[in-house]
């Protein structure tokens, strides 16, 4: 299956059934609240999503390849599990960068909103 199929299905699917196997082991990832290396941690992260959020999904706006380098724009979904139960939502891109093997080796990820914005999203009349 080419990445960029693969990637729409993940996007699709998300957090369930994700192709961890377009990875490289040591993959690079970067976000506003986190930064790791390797496709375990990666993985516990979107265990971590699927555990504790209610109805994630993540929607992709675009995906285009240049080379090896991949741009996904998006925008997460999500419910945080609080007594008033806040609707949270985060738009963004993500910039992929591949291997000689058109595996990931880095992932960063970049929101259109603050940490703080996304906070305040938790908060009636703050948002």
């Amino acid at each position: 299956m080419d990445i960029l199929e693969a990637l729409k299905a993940d996007y699709q699917n998300f957090p369930k059934a994700q192709t961890y196997s377009l990875y490289a082991p040591d993959v690079y990832f970067k976000d506003p609240m986190t930064q790791f290396r390797g496709c375990d941690r990666y993985q516990k992260m979107i265990r971590f999503i699927d555990t504790w959020f209610r109805d994630p999904r993540l929607e992709l706006h675009e995906i285009q390849r240049t080379g090896k380098h991949i741009r996904t724009d998006w925008t997460l979904y999500w419910t945080t599990p609080l007594p008033w139960n806040p609707h949270i939502q985060i738009s963004g891109w993500s910039e992929l960068k591949l291997n000689e093997n058109d595996l990931i080796i880095s992932h960063i990820d970049y929101w259109h909103c603050s940490r703080l914005d996304v906070l305040k999203q938790h908060f009636p009349g703050q948002a």
